[in-house]
């Protein structure tokens, strides 16, 4: 591993989000670091774990932890799974690839978003890891049926649905760095933010030399081929899901489905009567609907309205692997990480995300030691006390 992301100098993920802040132009980065308006929900994800403090068993000797789980019919090494992340390219000319190789040499799953610069069957064949396909409609149905069967012809494992997305949220740093104007066809749009392109002349080269703006190999509308790369706000307007979806969707799907972007009881149940395998409590990151509450708040109550009759996983604010240890104990299979890998992404390529996994991973095992308890499988509610607000 490169020493630029060895320890002493990358020791944890604020680490490496340094380190992508260093690499990559502020539109990019910031498209990555940032949430929607006033990000409440953004910083409550993070603040929501501090509340929850461990009740450690002591005297205790676990000379060894069992880390692995199994997450919609997949074995994982440990309850890790990388989540979409769209416009990956953009941090770094490998993008999807680089990190799906990364969680299958980790022996973890990826999840590759519709919004991605690589073909789904690149992705796949990357990885030695089971690899999950998130679903947006944009393109419309026909689009969306051709990447379900391309998705099932290469090997995906599982579907994942995201609920979340009627219209983008308003990620204000985005509309004032340029991200619209970055990926949009007008180069004269774009002259007001080349300070900041020419400021980070590693990450322009990749960029160029990786060919611009990609279009999207994942979305193929009949008859005009792969759509543009346009800007997120654009991309999800005309591609929202609704639970009418679901049914042809899980026509098109044999496999497992995942819901993703459940915050309430009564959108659990309702994706419990769709025919879900899965559940992901998410607020999509902060990114979405400022003021919702923070994943973990929510997760115990989605935990219990499930009752066991599907695997709930969560996502949001997970920077240690001490949060993944808190998650599980509130009730999570496992959980998603996205920045915490995106940064890895951004500041190293493979390496980076493999570094990630790393410390995470060696938090995870480190945590479970302390705390006196042999596996994961172990893990309950007995081993945190949540403070309320």
């Amino acid at each position: 591993m490169p020493r630029s992301v060895e320890s002493p100098r990358v020791v944890n993920i604020a680490d490496l989000r340094l380190l992508a802040r260093r690499r990559l132009p502020r539109v990019v980065f910031d498209y990555l670091d940032g949430g929607a308006e006033g990000e409440f929900t953004l910083r409550e994800n993070c603040n929501a774990f501090e509340e929850v403090t461990f009740r450690p068993r002591h005297a205790v000797a676990v000379p060894k932890c069992e880390l692995r789980t199994r997450v919609l019919g997949c074995d994982l090494s440990f309850p890790v799974v990388l989540a979409p992340v769209g416009y990956s390219r953009l941090m770094h000319p490998e993008g999807e690839v680089a990190a799906a190789r990364a969680a299958g040499m980790a022996g973890t799953a990826y999840t590759l978003s519709t919004i991605s610069g690589h073909r789904l069957e690149d992705v796949r064949s990357a990885s030695s890891g089971p690899v999950f396909y998130q679903l947006y409609l944009m393109g419309g149905r026909a689009a969306a049926e051709a990447a379900i069967q391309r998705a099932r012809s290469a090997g995906f494992s599982a579907l994942v649905v995201t609920i979340d997305t009627l219209v983008a949220g308003m990620r204000e740093r985005d509309f004032r760095n340029g991200m619209k104007e970055l990926l949009g066809g007008n180069p004269l749009a774009k002259l007001p933010f080349l300070p900041q392109f020419l400021a980070r002349p590693g990450w322009l080269a990749g960029f160029l030399l990786d060919g611009g703006v990609p279009r999207l190999p994942n979305v193929v509308i009949p008859g005009q081929g792969p759509l543009p790369l346009i800007d997120v706000g654009a991309a999800l307007s005309s591609a929202a899901v609704t639970w009418e979806d679901l049914r042809w969707i899980r026509e098109a799907w044999s496999g497992p489905i995942a819901i993703k972007g459940v915050l309430t009881t009564d959108d659990a149940r309702r994706a419990l009567d769709e025919g879900a395998s899965a559940i992901v409590v998410s607020n999509h990151g902060g990114r979405q609907l400022d003021g919702v509450p923070a994943s973990l708040r929510v997760l115990p109550e989605i935990v219990a309205a499930v009752n066991g009759r599907a695997e709930v996983l969560m996502d949001g604010g997970i920077r240690r692997g001490s949060d993944v240890v808190k998650a599980i104990c509130l009730g999570a299979r496992a959980v998603l990480i996205g920045r915490a890998y995106a940064f890895g992404l951004a500041a190293a390529g493979q390496v980076g995300v493999a570094r990630s996994l790393e410390i995470l991973r060696t938090d995870v095992e480190r945590t479970l030691k302390l705390l006196g308890c042999a596996s994961i499988d172990a893990l309950d509610g007995s081993y945190v006390h949540v403070h309320k607000k």
